[in-house]
């Protein structure tokens, strides 16, 4: 396994990060256990969550993920080992918390605390802000429509998490979902009031989707706050397992198709067939070319995998092992300049 330190703090994160969403929904929890131990034996010590798993989101299954996560280190009693993080929910869902801003101090008072009683553990390694309360273009939406709405202000955001941070109940603070603007906004405000500074951006990136490379990457590098790559592939999408209109039994597309529709837009299935071509000329696996072109990424400080069974969790973790040579990365190159960002 690979390691960086995540922001400007003293951890050293696997590059390769355990994302949860499936558990409870798609996984079971013994499976979910198995998931973990599996993880740890490969050398993985990150594993990240949030509040509105499992997904598809639903009211029955909120915070569902978090309780098996809490149960496993209860049972196991192996917290000290694991980087855990997790993410307080925006607003927008009328059954968390009213649906209003959440980024309230008494939102986030309650959104921790009952973190912390569901993952049974005295401390969140990380604590993120799972999207932005004031309108702007995520979760795929292209362009950019001003939307004069309410908001918390970045400061007062700051200053309601330092509490939680000076009672040792969060270590770290990160966004996701973020722009360029509100990334560096929480980070000039954190030096110039001397506040928590925020050490990862956790945003969607893949071989359809680039665009952090526009504006987000400088800001990452120039001001050591790593991207937490989720999606490396594309919901399942650049495995190759939809290639051809294929649509296998119990897969998140058959399941929840209309959920996921992030990936299925003009020109996706091209790109993906080009680079399903760059992966078989080179010898290489397209599920493990996929993610390890997100791991190599200077600004990324983690890529967060997921898979719904172990033999799909093992090809995704043995990519740390693969390396990509100038000609493959030229080639996917020339892919990204035919078919820019098919799925932002």
């Amino acid at each position: 396994m690979n390691f960086k330190r995540l922001g400007n703090t003293d951890l050293k994160v696997s590059t390769i990060c355990l994302g949860t969403m499936t558990w409870g929904e798609q996984n079971t929890e013994k499976e979910a256990y198995d998931q973990i131990d599996c993880a740890l034996d490969y050398g993985v010590n990150f594993l990240d969550t949030a509040e509105l798993y499992s997904i598809p989101a639903k009211k029955e299954t909120f915070g569902k993920t978090e309780e098996i996560i809490g149960n496993y280190l209860k049972k196991k009693n192996n917290r000290e080992k694991i980087i855990v993080a997790t993410k307080i929910s925006g607003p927008g869902i009328d059954w968390i918390r009213k649906g209003g801003l959440q980024y309230t101090s008494e939102n986030i008072g309650k959104a921790v605390d009952q973190s912390l009683k569901r993952l049974k553990t005295d401390y969140i390694d990380l604590y993120q802000l799972h999207w932005p309360e004031r309108g702007t273009n995520i979760f795929g939406e292209r362009g950019y429509k001003h939307k004069k709405v309410k908001f918390n202000e970045f400061e007062k955001v700051l200053e309601d998490l330092y509490k939680f941070i000076e009672k040792g109940k969060i270590r770290h603070i990160g966004v996701s979902n973020e722009t360029a603007w509100g990334t560096s906004e929480f980070i000039q405000i954190s030096k110039k009031e001397n506040l928590p500074r925020i050490v990862s951006v956790q945003n969607a990136y893949n071989l359809l989707n680039r665009t952090y490379e526009i504006g987000l990457a400088e800001v990452s590098i120039r001001e050591n706050c790593g991207l937490l790559a989720y999606s490396p592939l594309a919901g399942g999408h650049l495995t190759g397992k939809y290639r051809n209109n294929n649509l296998p039994k119990n897969s998140r597309m058959e399941l929840f198709g209309n959920y996921f529709s992030r990936y299925k837009k003009p020109n996706s299935n091209e790109a993906i067939e080009k680079y399903y071509e760059i992966a078989e000329q080179n010898g290489l696996n397209l599920t493990q070319m996929s993610i390890k072109f997100c791991e190599i990424q200077s600004f990324v400080s983690s890529v967060i995998i997921g898979a719904t069974t172990i033999k799909q969790l093992k090809k995704n973790l043995e990519s740390v092992n693969v390396e990509l040579n100038k000609d493959v990365l030229k080639k996917i190159d020339e892919i990204q300049k035919i078919y820019p960002n098919p799925c932002p």
